[in-house]
Parts: structure tokens; C-alpha cells; sequence
């Protein structure tokens, strides 16, 4: 069967739009256990607001984006992202906004499938992790932790 003009032509296209939905959706975000330095990418490649609030032991780098995103980078005074959290209506590249943690967070989830079906929240507790996840369609909430590196004196409920 010998394929038609129209047929390559149709291709292209579509071949093109998911390419350009690709990279839309490859938002550069801090990963979690990472540098401070990564935040000032996000911004720029985010094309995002940013304000810093300071608290006590660290600083929240606040991330805002034309499209209602909300990305909080908590930043120890040693200069480790040792939280994010994420509110925005689609969910995020969980890879890039964890890091070298993605492997473990992605085996939980493997191990749990059964209890994270359907709508119910996305809860890991592993002793070097914390991921929770909530929302629904259009209206997603997610934050993740590294307990050990939380800074003394820092309120887990803080990070929203």
C-alpha cells in the first residue's frame, strides 16, 4: 500500500505539535536536595514573578507565572533546596522537581499502586522523603520534604 502526499503532510504536523507541547511543558524547576543557584534558572525559564519571604532558618524563594502556577523553593541558609511545593493545574515533572529523589519516590509509588488509585492523596513517608499530593482536576497541590535536612526550628505545616 503506497502511502499519499496528504498522509506525510498530516504527519508533519502532528509530529510538530507534539514536539512543541513537549517543550511546554518542560519547566525548569529546583530539585529538591539541589543548589539556590538553580532557583534563578527557574525564574528565567519560567518567565516568573519572583519574592523572597524570610523566615527564621531559611528563605522561600516564591515562583508566580503568568498561567496562576505557584512553585516554593524553601532554601536553607546553607544554600540546599530542602523543599518544594507546587500549586498549579496540571502536575508537574515530578523527575525535575525531584531530582536525585525521583528513583525513590517512583519505587513507593510502584510498591503502592493499589493505594494510590482513583482520587485518592498521594502520601509517601520514607525516612529520607516526604512527597504528598492532592487536588483534582485543574487544581493540584503538591509538596515534598527531606526530613533531615529540614532546618531546626522550621514548621513542616510552613511548607504549602
Amino acid at each position: 500500500m503506497r502511502k499519499s502526499a496528504s498522509d506525510s503532510c498530516m504527519k508533519f504536523p502532528f509530529a510538530a505539535l507534539l514536539i512543541f507541547v513537549s517543550l511546554l511543558s518542560t519547566h525548569a524547576f529546583a530539585s529538591l536536595g539541589g543548589d539556590a543557584a538553580s532557583v534563578d534558572a527557574d525564574v528565567a525559564q519560567m518567565r516568573a514573578g519572583r519574592s523572597i519571604e524570610q523566615a527564621a532558618t531559611y528563605t522561600v524563594q516564591q515562583l508566580n507565572t503568568d498561567s496562576g502556577t505557584t512553585v516554593r523553593e524553601y532554601v536553607s541558609f546553607g544554600g540546599r533546596v530542602f523543599a518544594v511545593s507546587w500549586q498549579g493545574s496540571f502536575v508537574p515533572d515530578m523527575q525535575q522537581l525531584l531530582g536525585s529523589y525521583f528513583d525513590q519516590y517512583s519505587a513507593a509509588v510502584k510498591a503502592n499502586r493499589e493505594a494510590y488509585r482513583g482520587r485518592r492523596p498521594l502520601d509517601i513517608q520514607l525516612p529520607g522523603l516526604v512527597v504528598q499530593m492532592t487536588g483534582y482536576a485543574r487544581h493540584f497541590h503538591f509538596r515534598a520534604y527531606i526530613p533531615q535536612q529540614v532546618p531546626a526550628g522550621a514548621k513542616l505545616g510552613d511548607i504549602r
